[in-house]
């Protein structure tokens, strides 16, 4: 009898020892699927510096008023063994509550009163286009309209920069700045005492790699 219960207490040690092998090779492999494969492409858009700076402008006298947008994020594209080939066909999206101006009154009244005016307009998203080595252009989608900036731009070094203007008139936003400048009558009234808020905006935008 006590040489069946030792061989039963054995059979049951060996069971249990082999199953915690059988572990093993289940969480190495669970391991590998959630390893994620890193980009070899020598310049990522994604992991680059990206400055994307505006200025509006107020008053007759047209006196700037500067801010920029602090997250860009990379939907398609943006990667490249040259910057060219990272920028070319880069697709993007900019949250509009990443808008900042060194003044949170203002930033507020801009996300409510100029982008809050606009139809679903929480993204301006994109798409860059270069079309030699020197200028291209940019598909932006803003107030359920996609229209083209163009833009010159340079690499120097390891950065890109380029320059462009906008006028939001071609996205039918000529309300949104109708409302912006409601709010901001005061604010926006010159020496001549005319209120103004001008469709015109200028981009310069920088990507440090």
């Amino acid at each position: 009898m006590k040489r069946v219960i030792i061989l039963s207490l054995l059979l049951v040690v060996s069971l249990n020892f082999s199953s915690c092998k059988s572990e093993k090779p289940t969480d190495k492999s669970e391991k590998r699927k959630v390893e994620v494969k890193k980009s070899k492409s020598k310049f990522s858009l994604e992991n680059a510096n990206n400055e994307i700076n505006f200025v509006a402008y107020k008053t007759t006298d047209k006196v700037p008023v500067g801010g920029q947008f602090k997250k860009v994020d990379i939907s398609q594209g943006g990667e490249g063994n040259s910057i060219k080939e990272a920028i070319h066909n880069a697709e993007f999206s900019i949250p509009v509550s990443s808008l900042f101006t060194q003044n949170a009154s203002r930033d507020y009244k801009i996300k409510k009163f100029f982008f809050g005016f606009m139809d679903n307009t929480k993204l301006l998203s994109g798409k860059l286009v270069l079309e030699n080595d020197s200028v291209g252009y940019a598909n932006i989608k803003m107030n359920g309209i996609t229209d083209k900036v163009s833009f010159l731009y340079r690499i120097k070094a390891n950065t890109f920069s380029m320059n462009a203007t906008m006028d939001v008139a071609n996205w039918n936003a000529l309300d949104a700045i109708n409302s912006i400048n409601t709010v901001c009558k005061e604010l926006h009234k010159g020496a001549d005492g005319v209120s103004k808020t001008w469709s015109e905006v200028a981009l310069n935008i920088k990507s440090s790699f």
